[in-house]
């Protein structure tokens, strides 16, 4: 999948994003390289494994609708915001993360693998 904003991400902003506890959310299932962060989870693989398997662009198509590879995946679609369930009416046709935020996310998870390519 392509980048969904046409500029690339900030590996920076991305980290920020996943160790958020108000804006991604990642870490309630995910654990990875957040030493400051308590209370990692252990739902999903750890975040380094992930980067480690997939490129950028594998990344980027699992975080705006990883129900596309695994209809049964307790992880959210960060970025589809159509044909969805369980969602607060007050979130209805909104994505999660914009198209910048999904490219700072991709661009922090591949700073994980230095072997993987954009």
């Amino acid at each position: 999948m392509e980048s969904l904003s046409g500029s690339p991400g900030d590996p920076v902003r991305g980290r920020a994003i996943v160790a958020s506890r108000q804006t991604g959310l990642c870490l309630l299932c995910h654990s990875g390289p957040f030493p400051e962060e308590r209370f990692q989870g252990n739902l999903a693989p750890e975040l380094s494994l992930s980067a480690g398997r997939l490129t950028a662009p594998q990344l980027r198509a699992r975080i705006v609708d990883a129900s596309r590879f695994n209809p049964g995946t307790i992880m959210p679609s960060y970025y589809k915001a159509q044909d969805l369930v369980r969602v607060a009416p007050k979130f209805v046709n909104q994505s999660i993360l914009n198209e910048q935020e999904i490219e700072d996310v991709v661009a922090f998870l591949v700073t994980l693998n230095k072997s993987n390519t954009q």
